[in-house]
């Protein structure tokens, strides 16, 4: 990582990034170039793994990707807020990010509410009920967490000659 007073290292911290972020973004092994899909996503950490959990329609080129090649890139970031330093002549970005790889799969109907639920708790904090009878038309994929690393720029806001847009 070039800038690693940026970088984070602990794993809770990283975790809660991921936690942060409103979507994931995955990087298939495409026929010809990488394609990358933007996603909701659910989150789960067993034993010091990582699980996050996608959801979508029964068809779709990154079914074929996983089938192939179901070692994947994903990317998230959060936090995003524009600051000034007006003496300086300067700007930066506030943001976290989490970038890595992992495996990714397609759940059996057995294990696709427990994956729901997390997906809506995501988003839903006090719960949001599965809508059962969608369930066998929808596709639900696991990405296990092979590697991860952060990186984050909001110290930034505390710098007191740091301003928003707004201030």
């Amino acid at each position: 990582m070039r800038r690693a007073t940026r970088e984070v290292t602990d794993f809770d911290q990283q975790v809660e990034i991921m936690k942060a972020s409103d979507v994931c973004r995955i990087a298939f092994n495409g026929a010809e170039i990488p394609y990358i899909l933007p996603l909701n996503f659910g989150i789960e950490v067993i034993d010091g793994v990582v699980y996050l959990y996608f959801h979508g329609a029964k068809e779709g080129m990154k079914y074929d990707y996983i089938r192939e090649h179901p070692i994947v890139a994903f990317e998230m970031d959060c936090r995003h807020r524009l600051l000034f330093r007006d003496d300086a002549q300067y700007c930066t970005m506030a943001y976290a990010s989490v970038i890595g790889k992992g495996r990714i799969e397609l759940l059996p109907d057995e294990e696709k509410v427990h994956a729901l639920i997390l997906l809506n708790a995501h988003y839903h904090p006090d719960g949001f009920p599965v809508n059962l009878k969608s369930v066998p038309a929808t596709t639900v994929m696991r990405l296990t967490v092979l590697e991860m690393t952060a990186k984050s720029n909001l110290h930034k806001l505390n710098d007191p000659n740091m301003h928003g847009l707004d201030e």
